[in-house]
């Protein structure tokens, strides 16, 4: 078994467990771009590398056990989980997702995507040339290229993650695919869309991506109840998060099933982007108490998610469904990357720790908490402080009905101009290689 070397000085230095100050030794997370690189003989090193469109991505370098069988290093994603129940996700997919490899050794334990990490995936990256010569010549139409290029990175990734799901009965191990963004108003569409794309992943350890939109809140009880998991996207609001609860119960409720226990849901709550929007709204109304508050409007409401989520899963209702296997839909914390260079790096992802929680991070934000995280309970550590947070935040004007429908429509049109962009590139692409074929 490949095991993490030891280096002086390496050029990622992560301390074991988050502690800056413990005097373990360094394991080796180099920060480098360069194509996956696979040497493997007696004595020789392992290298297993991230290819040049995950920026400065996470490199682990491992060299050969002596003959004992040693482990992988633990990092702070394994202590992560290990001592506090959450659920160290990473935010980002492409090809080859060998990639993935490190990451997992490392303590990833789950993937999503979404319409944008695609687009920049495929449209930056010669690795879908292949595939896309073929589906292109074979005459397919450039929507169905489109779905062909992303179940096949899914499918791949699923795969990788196959011995975390199975290992942890269904816990974990999920790779998220989301239904097209231009379906965010179309309920019946959605539900469509899920049942295809659930069919043409035809994987156990998938989660399909739905919008928490208002027309989405009933797709996403239908497809529940269908007996498909899925991750709930897009979420900025407590009331909507209400709502988005419900539906799984509702959805659970009406499937009719005997057994629950593979109907699984995260609900991805998203974070910075409320300190982007609340922090411009701060700084327009200008006074001290204002100005105090920047920066802190999105963990004081994920850390009231918490509490409502932890009522919500209790009480006659729920123990009813625990009956039939139910599992929780667990919150999933994401837009974990800091917008504002001001801020800590880790500011979306230390504050925000809790068992049956999912923290899903992009690369800066993971290289910045295996780097120099801290492990420890802090979702609900003080809840008052978040609630004085959130009420002081409504009396000074801040609407938190508004924040929660502005970043809603930001995010669907965000994710429909990476979707038709990607489209138009694709197609612009088939056009030029169907000239050439000519």
């Amino acid at each position: 078994m490949a095991s993490i070397c030891k280096l002086s000085n390496p050029c990622f230095n992560s301390t074991s467990y988050g502690s800056r100050s413990s005097s373990t030794p360094k394991f080796v997370v180099h920060l480098r771009t360069s194509t996956f690189n696979h040497r493997l003989s007696a004595g020789s090193k392992l290298s297993l590398v991230i290819n040049p469109s995950i920026r400065a991505s996470l490199c682990v370098k491992c060299s050969q056990a002596d003959g004992n069988g040693s482990s992988v290093k633990r990092t702070t994603l394994h202590h992560l989980y290990e001592t506090q129940g959450q659920s160290p996700w990473y935010d980002n997919l492409c090809r080859p997702v060998t990639d993935l490899i490190p990451l997992i050794d490392s303590g990833v334990r789950g993937v999503t995507s979404n319409p944008a990490i695609f687009q920049k995936a495929i449209s930056t990256s010669n690795a879908y040339n292949d595939q896309f010569r073929e589906l292109v010549q074979a005459g397919k139409d450039i929507d169905s290229v489109y779905w062909e290029l992303v179940v096949k990175d899914i499918q791949d990734a699923c795969k990788l993650f196959e011995t975390i799901y199975d290992k942890t009965d269904g816990g974990d191990g999920y790779v998220s695919v989301e239904v097209s963004p231009r379906l965010a108003d179309d309920t019946e569409g959605t539900v469509e869309a899920a049942k295809w794309l659930h069919k043409k992943v035809e994987r156990s350890n998938v989660y399909i991506k739905i919008p928490a939109t208002a027309p989405c809140i009933p797709s996403i009880k239908e497809v529940i109840s269908l007996g498909i998991s899925v991750n709930v996207t897009l979420i900025f609001s407590l009331s909507r998060y209400e709502a988005v609860i419900d539906a799984y119960l509702d959805g659970l409720e009406a499937s009719g099933l005997s057994d629950l226990s593979r109907v699984t849901s995260v609900a991805s709550f998203f974070v910075s982007r409320v300190d982007t929007l609340v922090d411009k709204l701060l700084e327009k109304i200008g006074t001290p108490e204002a100005l105090d508050l920047r920066g802190k409007a999105a963990n004081a409401q994920a850390a009231l998610a918490y509490d409502l989520y932890q009522k919500k899963f209790s009480g006659p209702r729920w123990e009813a469904l625990v009956k039939k296997g139910a599992k929780k839909q667990r919150l999933l914390w994401a837009s974990t990357s800091v917008k504002n260079p001001a801020y800590p790096d880790t500011l979306y992802v230390d504050p925000l720790i809790g068992p049956d929680t999912v923290s899903t991070m992009p690369d800066q934000a993971l290289q910045a908490f295996i780097d120099h995280g801290s492990v420890a309970r802090t979702i609900d550590a003080n809840l008052s402080e978040a609630e004085g947070i959130y009420s002081a935040l409504e009396k000074l004007g801040i609407d938190w009905v508004f924040v929660g429908s502005q970043l809603e429509l930001e995010g669907v049109d965000s994710f429909k101009k990476s979707f038709d962009s990607l489209l138009d590139s694709l197609q612009e692409k088939a056009n030029t290689l169907k000239l050439v074929n000519l």
